[in-house]
């Protein structure tokens, strides 16, 4: 883990909900270094997870096709 830099610009996942649940990720830092920075957004100046960009790739595939079953 990382502590979240000010410089980066941090997105929003589109599977985030309304509800608080919401990840954000740094796209222009993962395509410069290869490394994705993921955050929780309700903590903006906390610590990131850092992963490479391959294994969050895979990560999102497997969102994408409902391989993670929702948590309550």
């Amino acid at each position: 883990m990382t502590t979240c830099s000010t410089t980066q610009q941090w997105v929003k996942s589109s599977y985030s909900d309304n509800g608080g649940t919401c990840v954000e990720w740094a796209p222009r830092t993962a395509s410069t270094t290869g490394i994705v920075p993921v955050r929780d957004s309700k903590n903006p100046g906390g610590p990131a997870l850092t992963v490479r960009a391959a294994a969050f790739t895979s990560f999102v595939a497997g969102v994408k096709a409902g391989g993670f079953g929702a948590t309550a």
